[in-house]
């Protein structure tokens, strides 16, 4: 993973094929269906994708409890069976502008498509599509 300084570079910006912001895991099939769009790697950047878990739209972490059992949830979409082929990503909490944040580092998949309940999710800038 990157470090502090670059990911908290990317927070600021806005969201692009590169960064995704969510202020909680109310809708983890969204987070699930952004890193499926990052491993399809559609731009062809060949590096990773971010989501940031706690963070709201303007990339201002929010305070959101960073619990163990969050991390597990993040890194459970990898191998619940519902993203194929499973994408390669890292779970972490990070502190952020002094504040905790969880951020799933996505690597671009070596075997595209990759689809999450059968369909296959891309980012098109700061949007996700199908």
């Amino acid at each position: 993973m990157v470090d502090d300084q670059e990911l908290e570079r990317l927070l600021a910006e806005t969201e692009s094929d590169k960064t995704e912001r969510k202020q909680s895991l109310a809708h983890p099939d969204a987070v699930a269906q952004a890193v499926c769009a990052f491993a399809n790697d559609l731009p062809g950047h060949r590096s990773p994708g971010y989501v940031y878990i706690g963070a709201d739209d303007a990339g201002v972490p929010i305070g959101l409890p960073i619990t163990d059992q969050l991390l597990l949830n993040l890194a459970h979409l990898r191998g619940d069976g519902r993203i194929l082929p499973v994408p390669h990503l890292t779970v972490q909490k990070r502190t952020l502008r002094g504040i905790d944040v969880a951020v799933i580092e996505v690597h671009p998949s070596d075997m595209p498509p990759v689809r999450f309940n059968g369909q296959t999710w891309i980012r098109i800038g700061p949007r996700r599509g199908i």
